[in-house]
C-alpha cells in the first residue's frame, strides 16, 4: 500500500466537493432584502425611487423613521442591507449599528450622513461600515456603493455554498475516509502529529484501539480466477455486514485492504471469543468458511499496526492447520471453562482417539491439550482482572479451577506474576499475555 495511493483517494473527494458541475449549481436564491432607515419622509422616498433595485438583486423591503423602529424591522424581516441616517430619534445610527452587530449579525450597514466629521467616519469604519455616503445622496454614487456591496455579499454567498458543499461532500463520505485511514494507519503509514490530526478530523477515539481484527476468506483467493468478481465482491460485502451487526454498537471501524483481507479496529474490547463467533456466523450465514482471529493492542497509537501485523499471520497461520484441530480448539476457547472438558471427552465428541487427537494438536499447534486449555482460561482471566473487581477465588471459579492456589500457581508460571500482584500493578504481563491470543 502505497501513501500516493491513499493521497489519490484524499484528493479525489476534495475535488469532487469543488466540481466544475458543482459550482455551476452554486445559484444565489432570492434578492437581497434592504431596509431604508431616516427620520426624513422625502429622503427615505427620494433613495427608493432614486436606485434601481431589480437591477441590483435588491428589494426594498420596509422602511423606518427612527433606530428602535430600524432595529425591529431588521431583525424581524431578516435584513440583509440597511442604509442608515447617523442622525433618528431614540436609536442614532451609530448606536444601532452597535446593536445590528448583536441581534442582526449578518446585516450589511451602509451609512448616510448629513455629517462630514472625521470622528463619524472613523468610528464607522472601526465598526465595519460598508460606505459612507454624505447627503444629498447622489444616486450614481449610492448605486456604484450598492453595486460594490453586492458583489461583495455575492462572493460571500458563494464562497459560503463552496465551503458547505464542500462539507457536506466530506460528510457524506466520512465512512469511506475512516476505511482508508484505518487502512493506511494500520500499515504503518501514518504517525505522530499527523495521525492524531486525522483521528480527530474523522471523529474517532483518540485513545489506542483495544482489539484488532482480521477476516480472510481463503476460498477467494485460490479460487479467483475462477470466480466471477462480481459475486466475489458481493460475499465480501456479505461478510462485512455480518461482522458490522455482531460488533453491533461498540466503536469500530470495519476496512478491507487491496487483497479481500476485512479488517476492523475496536475501540471497546468485544465480547469472549469473537473470532470463533464470527467464523460460526459466516460459515451458517452464507455457508463459506472464513479464518478469523482478534489480537489485543495493548500498545500505543504508532505501535498498533504491530498488533495488526500479529493478527494477520495468525490468520495465515489457520490456513496451515487441518480441520479437525481448528475444530478442537474453537471447542477448547468456548468451554474452558468446564471441568469436565477433558482429551478423552473432546476426543469423543471430534470423534477420534485421544491419541491422535493428542498427536495432531501436538503437531499442528506445538501445544498439548492441557496447555491449550491453560490458555484459554489465563486469558479469560486476564480480560477479568483488567476490567473487573471480581476477588480472584471468583475468577478462578469462573474460568475453571476448582481452587484459588491451583489458578495463581498457573497464573503465575505463565504470566511470571500472581494474579493480585498483576491487579495491583494495573497489568504488567503484556509480554506474555501476547502469547495467549
Amino acid at each position: 500500500m502505497k501513501r500516493a495511493t491513499m493521497q489519490a483517494a484524499w484528493t479525489e473527494l476534495e475535488s469532487a466537493a469543488v466540481s466544475v458541475a458543482g459550482v455551476q449549481t452554486l445559484q444565489t436564491s432570492g434578492r437581497y432584502q434592504v431596509l431604508i432607515a431616516d427620520d426624513e419622509p422625502i429622503i427615505r422616498e427620494g433613495i427608493r425611487d432614486a436606485i434601481d433595485w431589480d437591477r441590483l438583486g435588491m428589494e426594498v423591503a420596509g422602511e423606518a423613521e427612527d433606530g428602535e423602529e430600524a432595529l425591529e424591522l431588521a431583525v424581524q424581516l431578516g435584513i440583509d442591507i440597511i442604509l442608515v441616517d447617523m442622525n433618528m430619534p431614540f436609536l442614532n445610527g451609530i448606536d444601532l449599528i452597535r446593536r445590528l452587530q448583536d441581534e442582526c449579525p449578518g446585516c450589511r450597514c451602509l451609512i448616510i450622513s448629513g455629517h462630514d466629521e472625521f470622528a463619524y467616519a472613523q468610528e464607522a469604519v472601526r465598526l465595519g461600515v460598508e460606505d459612507y455616503i454624505l447627503k444629498p445622496v447622489d444616486a450614481e454614487r449610492l448605486h456604484a456603493a450598492l453595486e460594490r456591496l453586492y458583489r461583495r455579499m455575492d462572493e460571500e454567498r458563494k464562497r459560503t455554498a463552496y465551503v458547505k458543499q464542500a462539507a457536506d461532500q466530506i460528510e457524506r463520505n466520512i465512512p469511506l475516509l475512516r476505511q482508508r485511514f484505518c487502512l493506511e494507519w494500520l500499515e504503518g503509514l501514518a504517525e505522530g502529529k499527523d495521525l492524531t490530526e486525522q483521528l480527530a478530523f474523522l471523529r474517532l477515539p483518540s485513545d489506542p484501539p483495544v482489539q484488532l481484527g482480521i477476516v480472510r476468506w481463503p476460498a477467494a483467493e485460490a479460487r479467483q480466477s475462477l470466480m466471477r468478481e462480481n459475486d466475489r465482491q458481493l460475499f465480501l460485502f456479505a461478510v462485512e455486514n455480518i461482522i458490522g451487526e455482531l460488533l453491533g454498537e461498540l466503536p469500530h471501524v470495519l476496512f478491507r485492504d487491496p487483497n479481500g483481507l476485512i479488517g476492523f479496529c475496536l475501540w471497546q474490547a468485544a465480547p469472549e471469543e469473537l473470532d470463533c463467533i464470527i467464523e460460526q456466523q459466516i460459515g451458517s450465514c452464507l455457508n463459506i468458511a472464513v479464518h478469523a482471529r482478534v489480537v489485543q493492542n495493548t500498545g500505543t497509537l504508532e505501535e498498533a499496526p504491530n498488533a495488526y501485523r500479529l493478527c494477520r499471520e495468525l490468520v495465515y497461520g489457520e490456513a496451515r492447520l487441518s480441520p479437525l484441530v481448528r475444530r478442537a480448539r474453537q471447542i477448547i476457547n468456548e468451554e474452558y471453562a468446564d471441568r469436565e472438558l477433558t482429551l478423552e471427552s473432546l476426543a469423543a465428541r471430534l470423534q477420534v482417539s485421544s491419541v491422535y487427537l493428542s498427536r495432531v494438536l501436538k503437531k499442528e499447534l506445538n501445544d498439548t491439550f492441557v496447555t491449550l486449555v491453560t490458555h484459554a482460561r489465563i486469558r479469560k482471566a486476564v480480560q477479568l482482572l483488567d476490567s473487573t473487581t471480581m476477588p480472584i477465588h471468583s475468577i478462578a471459579e469462573r474460568v475453571g479451577y476448582d481452587t484459588q492456589h491451583y489458578f495463581s500457581t498457573a497464573f503465575k508460571k505463565k504470566m511470571g506474576i500472581s494474579p493480585a500482584q498483576y491487579r495491583k500493578d494495573g497489568g504488567t504481563g503484556h509480554s506474555a499475555s501476547a502469547d495467549l491470543v
